[in-house]
């Protein structure tokens, strides 16, 4: 299992919503072609309007790359650079606690 939390800071709001209107897309592609792709869930901050916070838990690395290489996922992240202020993302560990 691999994971990861990948935050990222939108530069203005209307940054925001071209980054929100890419999101349904990048979803629907998940579904139909990622069958390893565990959960991958967008998250809003209560505190930071202007961010969007990524979990994204895969069956292996090698599901982590076949997403990187979805055709959703390349539009996004190709879009990413001029939407945000910056990304962080953290690599984490085995889990601990109730799994689903």
């Amino acid at each position: 299992m691999f994971a990861i939390a990948v935050r990222f800071d939108l530069k203005d709001s209307d940054a925001l919503r071209t980054f929100d209107a890419l999101v349904p897309g990048l979803l629907e592609g998940i579904k139909e072609r990622e069958p390893e792709t565990l959960v991958y869930a967008v998250h809003t901050l209560d505190d930071a309007p202007l961010s969007r916070v990524f979990y994204e838990v895969y069956a292996s690395r090698e599901a982590h790359a076949f997403h990187e290489a979805n055709p959703s996922t390349h539009l996004l992240l190709s879009q990413v650079e001029s939407l945000t202020t910056s990304v962080r993302a953290e690599f984490l560990g085995a889990p601990i606690g109730k799994l689903f």
